[in-house]
């Protein structure tokens, strides 16, 4: 078996993964679960399979990619590795999805991304009057998602002068990565991590000429686009070489922690991997500081790629706990994927809605009174799928609430 795909060497089908995949648990398909997918793969690769196999193709694209299956086996099977070389080979011998090849044709250039993006905020006032379950009304839903709420405005703030809660690391420099869709829809989440990083002893800069991470191409197969724009990204940060990389969209933390493979033999790419973090784990290296009461029932939702691919579970939790009177409810379906997955809700819609489906009946069974997720696409997918449902929850990023309560507390003032 090929360096690829050798990490699924170690599986033994013993079954762990089965209720962690969310297609198994909707479909109750073995060929849908991360066991069935296996010997799909060590089949192709094999030559038992031709890689324009009809069951191949059909069962490989209707996983999600969320990685559950990762931490739920025993062996240590690498899958999403080996599921990104397999959507690499299906690429060379059909194409990526229209759908999928539009969007991530104008996320990953940033002349055709800013005019669409702009063209989308201005429609975004309109979106919640015409959210729906239709196919027009669930896009008007996650549109609406990305709305800046309340003071969440895209404000231009300063920090008090004031000490923060450890004046020695004043000095520490930090970066926020941009992105594509947090930059163009989510540009009030950018501005709230900058505040919450500054209340916090960072010294907050930016790096111009950043690209889209790359992930959207790397999980459909198309390496070639993911290598380009991971090129762009560790030009750009080459020049804050001992700065911190906060990024603050769970997909493109997984992306670029993952650079030393994906430019494989770059020391630049491997710096880069190893000083990016989450802005979770940034922050909570710091504590971080405790802010102003907040008397909310919050339900927090892991992304898939905070959770599973990186394996950061507790640094959200201590971002939540920074804010008093803040109450966490639990809900069944946490650990599972909301349907999100990048383009996946646009290959693959159908069975995208009927997972979160699932999520949204638990949601509403929680009843809190604002989600908690950190990352742009299950923020739109959960948005949209709550608002058709007739239910008026907000999804909010950790930080937008960790920047709410700060402003209560006073520690900034207008600029």
């Amino acid at each position: 078996m090929t360096l690829d795909f050798a990490g699924l060497d170690p599986c033994v089908h013993c079954g762990f993964c089965l209720q962690s995949c969310p297609t198994f648990v909707v479909t109750g398909d073995e060929a849908d679960s991360p066991r069935g997918r296996i010997v799909l793969m060590q089949q192709m690769v094999r030559g038992e399979l031709e890689p324009t196999d009809r069951q191949l193709i059909t069962h490989l694209d209707r996983c999600l990619g969320c990685r559950a299956c990762e931490p739920a086996c025993p062996s240590g099977v690498a899958y999403g590795d080996a599921l990104e070389a397999a959507r690499q080979r299906l690429s060379t011998v059909r194409p990526v999805p229209l759908p999928a090849r539009i969007v991530h044709a104008i996320m990953g250039e940033r002349a055709l991304r800013r005019p669409a993006l702009a063209l989308a905020r201005l429609v975004r006032p309109v979106a919640t009057r015409l959210a729906g379950s239709s196919t027009l009304g669930f896009a008007m839903g996650m549109l609406a998602a990305t709305r800046p709420l309340g003071n969440g405005r895209d404000r231009r703030e300063r920090l008090q002068n004031q000490s923060p809660a450890n004046p020695s690391d004043l000095a520490n420099t930090a970066v926020v990565f941009t992105g594509c869709i947090m930059e163009g829809l989510f540009a009030h989440v950018h501005a709230a991590t900058a505040r919450v990083l500054r209340a916090n002893g960072f010294d907050v800069v930016e790096v111009p000429d950043q690209a889209c991470c790359g992930a959207l191409h790397a999980h459909a197969g198309q390496h070639d686009a993911a290598v380009q724009l991971a090129r762009l990204n560790v030009a750009a940060f080459a020049e804050v070489p001992n700065a911190v990389v906060a990024v603050n969209s769970a997909g493109c933390g997984a992306m670029i922690k993952n650079y030393g493979r994906t430019l494989a033999g770059d020391p630049a790419a491997q710096a880069l991997a190893g000083r990016t973090h989450d802005v979770t784990e940034v922050l909570a290296s710091r504590g971080p500081r405790a802010g102003a009461r907040l008397p909310l029932r919050v339900a927090y939702d892991p992304p898939c790629h905070l959770q599973h691919a990186q394996r950061v579970v507790d640094a959200p939790q201590a971002v939540l706990a920074a804010i008093p009177e803040l109450r966490r409810v639990h809900h069944a379906e946490s650990d599972l994927c909301c349907g999100s997955a990048g383009s996946y809700s646009l290959t693959q819609s159908h069975l995208s809605r009927a997972i979160l489906d699932r999520k949204i009946s638990a949601l509403g069974n929680a009843t809190p009174d604002v989600v908690i997720s950190g990352n742009p696409g299950c923020a739109m997918q959960i948005g949209a799928g709550l608002l058709a449902a007739g239910k008026n929850i907000p999804v909010m990023h950790p930080v937008e609430l960790l920047d709410r309560s700060y402003e209560r507390a006073g520690y900034y003032q207008a600029g």
